[in-house]
């Protein structure tokens, strides 16, 4: 193996196939039936013909106010997808459906985390959308102006960023979780016209009073003319007047229709700021009729739904898969989502599994943190609840290990559910590598790339690898890919299109098997370079969270003089478990034995907790910067910031 490849020292031989009677009945199985498609090999051969495919694709998932002339515009990295179309969005998303049955269905199913429940039909969110939309043309908004929205797990908050959508504004949605800081520098970066917030909201029992962070930010955001704010919790807030108005007083008497503006297929829908760890956010650029189509067709044939379906991707608005799979192709797609305020296991370890009973979920997907959080709890949570409804699960947001998976498969799905592990970004705006419903699964392994998309896995040459890490890139372009980073296409050019010629660097360390099936590694940053060899911090991670008293465990390098870099790790044990020499003594050769001696932690500290953002990602930067002795930064998005000065005295 070349010492320029990361090694691979984990390997996964579990394969799990879906049944014959769930398989007949997917999405997708009666799509290649349709087409003479007869088995999984002949349909990704048959769609690599991308052109073919998202030509005959989109004739099904969206409609154009008037058609396209060309499908693609490429001229390497920018891209025009559906040329000289009109769209909007909204159309797809809302307008078609309140002209058919679809208009008395429920779309959202919203339970606060006091257990207040509101539901909102197709025809509700119409109306609703229409009057905010209206109520913005008041304040002055028009096409192309920026609206910033700072706000919690609302259906205010889907219903915002469709008003903006539904007038031609673009939207910038700010995770609730960010400081006010962060807020600022992403509403003065895209010069937003009009920010829309609420006084507060309930978070683990406690109300965080959103308004009151949001006028910090307004101190210094000279483009913010006006403040929309909804009333959730009814607590005073700080006021300024001429400047801030309640949502309801807005919208009192604004009129019930308003007219879906015909845009340009390729006019801005939205921009979003990854939050990155060092260096200023990126606000990356989608667009409308793109981004539709690819996130409406990848939920639909990734996770199989049905009109019956009740779906529930439990990641939060403010991130790219809340955008994608909670507000905008459940909607094309004329589905019910559940949206939820609060955290997890507030007020028991229990509250997602008592949510599925009582409103007979059908899809859960959520993130491996998420996962790994209710396995530290245990399986007899899980137990007191009904969870057959479940027939898909999901997993998003990084990679799955081997026994987290087996864990979600086992009780959650109780051995009965597909589970699609998908890779996206950002960037992507949808799944781009993931199971479908009919794919044999690997535990830990997101796959296959989707009909109609092309990856591979290069090394720092240009060079396909196979069976060893490397460089996650994607070779043809994709309807919902980014549109460039907002005022600075040169940063666009130079982070994802400059070290392949023409082709896309996704920044992840990755390996392609024999079956090409995906094992995604981490982030090319997060890699460990061990006496010559690159190891994922990942697959370390996972080695430790496969001893059965292990529920977490973050990894970092410490510089070493001999091996370049030492491994250390960061344990969190299950309940009941006792942290003791000879556990740590045990946990070394545990890893040793899974991944080889190359591999075996030179220190492990016991931790109750790892620092994570409010997303779940734990901030492995952040746990080396205090593991080192230097400044630790900004952590004002952590959900957990107890949890750093515990690294710095664990034991």
């Amino acid at each position: 193996m070349s010492e320029e490849n990361i090694s691979v020292l984990l390997e996964e031989k579990r394969v799990f196939k879906p049944k014959e009677d769930f398989v007949r009945q997917t999405n997708v199985q009666k799509w290649m039936d349709k087409n003479n498609i007869k088995n999984l090999d002949e349909l990704y051969k048959k769609t690599e013909d991308w052109k073919w495919f998202w030509e005959k694709i989109s004739k099904e998932m969206i409609e154009f106010y008037s058609p396209y002339k060309k499908l693609i515009e490429w001229d390497v990295p920018w891209v025009k997808w559906f040329v000289g179309a009109k769209y909007n969005i909204v159309h797809d998303a809302l307008d078609k459906h309140v002209k058919t049955w679809r208009k008395n269905k429920v779309a959202f199913i919203f339970e606060g985390e006091p257990g207040d429940v509101r539901k909102f039909t197709y025809n509700d969110v119409y109306i609703e959308v229409n009057k905010l939309a209206n109520s913005l043309k008041k304040l002055g908004v028009k096409k192309g102006d920026r609206v910033g929205i700072y706000m919690p797990m609302l259906p205010e908050l889907p219903i915002a960023m469709l008003a903006c959508a539904k007038i031609g504004a673009i939207h910038s949605v700010v995770f609730s979780g960010f400081s006010s800081l962060a807020f600022r520098d992403r509403i003065n970066d895209c010069e937003a016209k009009v920010v829309i917030t609420c006084d507060g909201f309930w978070r683990r029992g406690k109300k965080v009073y959103l308004k009151e962070q949001a006028d910090v930010a307004l101190e210094k955001a000279p483009s913010v003319k006006n403040v929309i704010v909804y009333k959730r919790t009814g607590d005073g807030v700080p006021w300024t007047a001429g400047r801030d108005v309640w949502w309801h007083d807005l919208i009192f008497d604004a009129p019930k229709q308003c007219k879906t503006e015909e845009l340009d297929a390729n006019d801005p829908l939205f921009f979003l700021y990854t939050s990155g760890t060092t260096g200023k956010p990126k606000g990356i650029i989608h667009a409308h009729a793109g981004y539709a189509l690819g996130t409406a067709y990848t939920l639909d044939w990734t996770f199989d739904i049905k009109d019956e379906d009740i779906w529930w991707c439990a990641a939060d608005i403010g991130w790219i898969t809340g955008h994608s799979y909670i507000v905008y192709a459940p909607l094309i797609l004329g589905t019910t989502s559940v949206i939820y305020e609060g955290a997890p296991n507030f007020p028991g370890p229990d509250r997602w599994w008592e949510i599925i009973e009582k409103y007979n979920v059908t899809s859960l997907y959520t993130s491996p943190t998420s996962i790994r959080l209710f396995m530290k709890y245990g399986e007899e949570w899980v137990k007191k609840h009904d969870l057959s409804t479940l027939r898909i699960l999901g997993s998003v947001g990084e990679p799955i290990n081997p026994e987290a998976w087996m864990w979600y498969y086992k009780y959650i799905g109780n051995e009965n559910c597909q589970i699609m592990d998908t890779w996206w970004q950002t960037e992507t705006g949808h799944f781009m590598i993931s199971p479908l419903p009919i794919t044999p699964l690997k535990p830990g392994s997101a796959t296959r790339p989707l009909p109609g998309i092309s990856a591979d896995v290069y090394n720092d040459k240009g060079e396909p690898v196979i069976n060893a890490g490397g460089n996650l890139v994607l070779t043809t372009p994709w309807p919902g890919m980014l549109r460039g980073i907002y005022k600075n296409p040169d940063r666009y050019v130079e982070t994802y299109w400059n070290k392949f010629e023409g082709i896309y660097l996704a920044g992840d360390v990755t390996r392609k098997d024999d079956d090409n099936y995906f094992w995604i590694q981490g982030r090319a940053d997060d890699v460990l370079n061990v006496s010559g060899h690159r190891i994922g911090n990942s697959e370390v991670e996972s080695a430790l969270v496969s001893h059965p008293i292990v529920a977490e465990a973050a990894v970092i390098g410490k510089p070493h003089s001999l091996k370049g870099e030492s491994i250390t790790s960061y344990v969190v044990l299950k309940g009941g478990a006792n942290p003791t020499e000879e556990l740590r003594k045990e946990l070394r050769e545990h890893v040793g034995n899974e991944m080889g001696k190359i591999a075996r932690p030179d220190e492990i500290w016991f931790v109750t907790d790892l620092p994570k953002t409010r997303s779940g990602k734990i901030m492995r930067r952040v746990i080396r910067s205090k593991a080192l002795g230097k400044n630790v930064g900004d952590i004002s998005t952590l959900s957990n910031p107890e949890a750093v000065e515990e690294i710095g005295n664990a034991k």
